[in-house]
């Protein structure tokens, strides 16, 4: 999406399922194992996305290269704290494709201040300079020690993973080359910074060069990202898609909309499950209320739910859904179509409810305790 506030949480309703596996006693920091997430403790976890950028501007976090906004910095470091003390864990994203918020439009700009031959945006995966930008924000962000509770956010539980990029796109390079190089290169980056969190890439899911007969999904976008590749390369621990049917199939009615959501999501729960052998999140989905009144829209929100149901309560890949976007009253200033407030839609909300309730159940189900013989500590498989 293109509407983004940086430090805006958007939850994740979260299930907990899978075969039993023994975790050691001390690991708290959520990790993955096979298509699964492991934590040693059985709670009613929530995730929250949001951003750990805003590049350029009056009002960034990043001014220029490696000169940050200290007031700006506080306030991400309040959303994290204030997430730890109501349990909820993060995926904070590092930048964005778009020019919301700086993107990668201010890195090749800052690069081109400084004398570099930038030619369009996607010099951001290429250019030696920008990549150097890129890697700083990485090692501060990372190293960052939170003001309040005095933790470096490389070190905070809260923090379930890290996301290199917001819907990274490359269109000038459709073949996958430079995306699948900058992943690689950065993955590697963040894991000799980082070694207890988990690192997904962005992607939004379209398919690429690794699966030719799958680019039917991608209907007309030529973006230069590969679903298959890109969650493949070394340090990329699960793997994420969005879905805005109501933007990439602009003109088609509600049951198109909602036949070609179904066989999105199901196709990249299939990939997932076979191919990647990780994890899936969907982490941003949406219809814009101009286009559907509520009742269809809850329609729209009870398919992606069933089909991730479906899979979770198989033990299957499928780990949790996350809608874009969760607003309060008095957040007018950043409704963009798709917000969700819950005073204004009672069904919805019940909906996500029940949802999470059903998610919780899965939890409960294959929660079984597991006894050490270190002060028997409990010790249970987690998933979303």
């Amino acid at each position: 999406m293109r509407n983004w506030c940086l430090l805006w949480l958007v939850f994740l309703l979260l299930n907990q399922h899978g075969k039993i596996v023994q975790v050691s006693a001390g690991i708290e920091f959520i990790e993955s194992m096979g298509v699964h997430f492991m934590l040693n403790v059985s709670n009613d976890l929530t995730l929250s996305r949001t951003w750990a950028f805003s590049d350029g501007g009056p009002q960034a976090l990043q001014f220029s290269p490696g000169v940050y906004n200290e007031q700006m910095f506080q306030g991400l470091d309040f959303v994290i704290y204030e997430a730890g003390r109501y349990g909820i864990r993060l995926i904070l994203s590092l930048v964005n494709n778009y020019k919301d918020f700086g993107g990668k439009n201010q890195y090749v700009n800052w690069a081109r201040d400084q004398g570099q031959n930038i030619s369009s945006e996607d010099d951001f995966f290429t250019n030696s300079l920008v990549k150097g930008f890129y890697k700083n924000h990485i090692n501060t962000v990372l190293n960052r020690r939170n003001s309040i509770t005095g933790v470096c956010y490389k070190d905070d539980k809260t923090i379930m993973a890290w996301e290199l990029m917001n819907e990274p796109r490359c269109p000038s390079d459709p073949s996958r080359n430079s995306i699948q190089a900058w992943i690689t290169e950065m993955a590697s980056y963040v894991k000799s910074v980082d070694t207890k969190h988990l690192l997904e890439v962005g992607l939004e899911g379209f398919y690429g060069e690794s699966a030719p007969a799958d680019r039917q999904f991608n209907l007309t976008a030529k973006l230069g990202t590969d679903f298959i590749a890109n969650n493949q390369i070394p340090g990329i621990d699960f793997a994420t898609i969005h879905l805005y049917p109501d933007q990439w199939i602009p003109d088609a009615d509600e049951e198109t909309q909602q036949t070609f959501s179904n066989n999105w999501i199901n196709k990249h729960i299939q990939d997932a499950e076979t191919i990647l052998q990780k994890p899936l999140l969907v982490t941003e989905f949406g219809w814009k209320k101009s286009g559907f009144d509520i009742e269809t829209r809850d329609k729209l929100l009870g398919t992606v739910y069933s089909d991730v149901y479906s899979s979770a309560s198989c033990g299957g890949v499928a780990a949790g859904c996350m809608f874009w976007q969760l607003l309060t009253e008095g957040m007018d200033s950043y409704r963009d179509g798709y917000e969700l407030v819950f005073n204004e839609s009672r069904s919805t909300a019940f909906l996500i409810h029940e949802q999470s309730q059903k998610l919780a159940g899965i939890r409960k189900m294959h929660a079984w305790p597991r006894h050490r013989e270190d002060n028997e500590t409990v010790n249970n498989e987690v998933g979303y």
